[in-house]
């Protein structure tokens, strides 16, 4: 029987014993950006305040335009605004409305 290294015991591999019901797709955080450009995303800003809307681009910044964006304070609907700008460093993060 072989005896782990410590760099082994440190780091679990990141497939192991999902919670049921839980899909987990590989693949990186940039992969998932380009994906889902174009698409319906919500972005949640470090201020608890979400904006929903079509993520038109986004640069190595995080900084991310949007378009058709509404803002969503305390899940409550605040206000239509069109196309935003939100600077990267804002953002908390990013998730897919749309499969």
């Amino acid at each position: 029987m072989s005896e782990a290294s410590p760099a082994q015991t440190a780091h679990q591999p990141a497939e192991q014993a999902p919670d049921a019901g839980t899909d987990i797709k590989s693949g990186s955080p940039n992969d998932f950006l380009k994906g889902v450009t174009g698409k319906r995303v919500a972005v949640r800003l470090n201020s608890g305040i979400d904006y929903l809307g079509t993520l038109s681009c986004l640069d190595g910044y995080m900084n991310i335009a949007m378009e058709e964006t509404t803002e969503h304070v305390d899940g409550q609907l605040k206000n239509h605004l069109g196309d935003a700008f939100i600077r990267g460093n804002n953002v908390l993060y990013i998730t897919a409305l749309e499969g």
